[in-house]
């Protein structure tokens, strides 16, 4: 059974590794015993963590790269080829809240920032199908691939003010389970591409909604412990066994499934 959840010698790429999510995922693969590729835009951050890992003893790389920038990508996959010769995991993990995607108590919702929309959509959506555009080949050629996309509770239920985001998450649900079908189709079993929808995490694009500086809930954060039958938030190591999971061969006839790891949050109708 251990055997059936370890990545040893898997090599995985984690987007927006310099997040707190991140963060957390390139632990989990790691205390797994695969390979991991940091990509970020945070250079300082992601060297600083790669270097961590290897003074651990663990197979890591950090990478400078933007996920809306194809030729960093590219330059990416080169780097990614010449040091282990192969890719068998992606997680794509950039993404996350967008100010200018986001509609105020007394805004007017007839002459929204579609701007702002189209900003969620670039690094919620194309954030992720860039990568695999560019990453997807290499994958699917190791005969035995995973793709993890993150997803949100906001495209499972409507979640006021973060409309951008909640609309660009929904599409990730619909792209997932799409390029589930096709790569099944055409390729087999050899890639798979699932989903995680974490519930409310503490994270830093949305520490100012939920919490206050003394560290107390917004009213925003309140709602959100009422409306958790598990009556507080995630904490980032409790989505790496989906993560686990999904990446390894413990899952091998998984494909196009979106896990919800939110403490019973999108299933409580509040009553």
């Amino acid at each position: 059974m251990k055997q059936l959840f370890s990545l040893a010698n898997k090599v995985i790429i984690i987007t927006g590794a310099t997040g707190v999510l991140g963060e957390s995922f390139i632990q989990a693969v790691t205390d797994m015993d695969a390979k991991v590729v940091l990509i970020g835009r945070n250079e300082t951050v992601g060297n600083e963590r790669a270097n961590q890992l290897q003074q651990k003893n663990k197979e890591a790389i950090f990478i400078k790269a933007d996920v809306l920038n194809k030729e960093n990508l590219l330059q990416a996959r080169e780097i990614i080829l010449k040091k282990f010769n192969r890719i068998d995991g992606l997680v794509n993990a950039a993404g996350g809240n967008v100010p200018e995607g986001i509609i105020k108590p007394g805004d007017d919702i007839f002459n929204i920032n579609m701007d702002g929309m189209r900003k969620a959509f670039d690094l919620n959506l194309f954030g992720s199908m860039l990568p695999v555009s560019v990453f997807g080949e290499v994958l699917q050629q190791s005969g035995n691939a995973s793709i993890v996309n993150i997803s949100s509770m906001t495209a499972q239920t409507i979640i006021t003010r973060v409309l951008g985001y909640s609309m660009a998450k929904a599409a990730i649900d619909n792209y997932t389970k799409w390029m589930s079908v096709e790569t099944a189709n055409r390729f087999g079993e050899s890639i798979r591409v699932n989903a995680i929808a974490p519930g409310f995490f503490i994270t830093n694009q949305n520490r100012q909604l939920l919490t206050n500086e003394d560290g107390s809930y917004t009213e925003r954060g309140e709602a959100v412990i009422r409306n958790t039958p598990f009556k507080r938030f995630g904490k980032p190591e409790e989505l790496s066994g989906a993560l686990i999971w999904l990446l390894s061969d413990a899952s091998k006839f998984v494909t196009g499934e979106v896990i919800c790891i939110d403490g019973g949050f999108h299933i409580n109708s509040g009553v």
